[in-house]
């Protein structure tokens, strides 16, 4: 069934999350963060690695009571792909915490591949209401159509790109292994299952050459990074962490991490990347990255 362009603007419910010690742990471990507050919990400034949101978003995210109201049935909502996420982190989720997500569908268009969505998604405290992190979350059904015209709010207006530093020399570049067992790591650390990511049989299946890393376990190894080379180390000073997912990585292989600070922006906390797979290909494309003041 299509996807109803009718929908956007719609709220679209809200589910319940406890972030639990265990699952803050987890997911700090499966990206290899085991140093400082975000993997020691007899801490008093424990708290989860900012990129941990998107583990209490995928239950909202993959909801199929959420995913047919916009007219999708189970088998289209499977073929699913997640194209992007960009997180502001205004708060961190401390242990414990009774975490509802909730959000409304902000964009509905077609393209050659299927339909488009953008999702506008809120994490808050259950308890206090304080707002803790927001996040728009594109994702693309694979050979579904949409019903009506496209849609979309304008929720950023006036909001230009960021331009790259026009001499390549000033643009650094790390490259990290991704370990082949990766994918199957960050699916039970973040409860985040696709078997594209796991099982290589279904993955050839697909079309897919391998089994492939979830995107926003790229996005997420990306942040770490680039918090060790302007956040001093300190998770804690990240606000906000964007990207747009394009070219597979395949868990075994090697990736780039590209970066520098925009053109006219030097000392400032603002800071653009990119990831490129083992092909050199852009796997992370648009990425920026926002750090608070020491």
């Amino acid at each position: 069934m299509p996807v109803r362009a009718s929908m956007v603007g719609a709220e679209l419910g809200t589910r319940e999350f406890e972030a639990t010690p265990r699952r803050l742990l987890a997911y700090a471990a499966a990206l290899g963060v085991t140093g400082g507050s975000t993997f020691d919990d007899a801490s008093a400034a424990f708290a989860a690695l900012p990129q941990f949101c998107v583990v209490a978003e995928w239950p909202w995210a993959s909801d199929l009571a959420r995913l047919s109201e916009l007219g999708l049935d189970a088998g289209e909502a499977a073929r699913a792909l997640h194209l992007g996420q960009d997180s502001t982190f205004h708060r961190p989720i401390r242990p414990g915490a009774r975490l509802r997500v909730g959000g409304r569908l902000e964009e509905v268009r077609a393209v050659r591949s299927g339909a488009l969505t953008v999702s506008g998604i809120e994490i808050t405290d259950a308890t206090t209401g304080e707002r803790l992190v927001s996040s728009r979350s594109t994702a693309l059904f694979q050979g579904v159509g949409i019903e009506g015209e496209p849609r979309a709010l304008d929720v950023r207006p006036g909001e230009a790109p960021v331009p790259w530093l026009a001499s390549e020399a000033l643009i650094e570049e790390e490259s990290l292994s991704i370990a082949r067992g990766l994918g199957h790591v960050y699916t039970e650390c973040a409860g985040i299952w696709n078997p594209i990511h796991t099982e290589r049989r279904v993955a050839l299946a697909m079309g897919l050459p391998d089994i492939v890393l979830h995107g926003t376990a790229t996005w997420a190894i990306a942040g770490r990074e680039l918090v060790q080379r302007y956040g001093a180390g300190d998770h804690g000073r990240l606000r906000r962490l964007a990207g747009a997912f394009r070219a597979m990585v395949v868990p075994g292989t090697t990736i780039r991490i590209r970066h520098c600070q925009p053109a006219g922006s030097e000392g400032a906390t603002t800071v653009r990347f990119a990831v490129l797979n083992a092909a050199g290909e852009t796997a992370i494309a648009d990425g920026l990255a926002e750090f608070a003041a020491a």
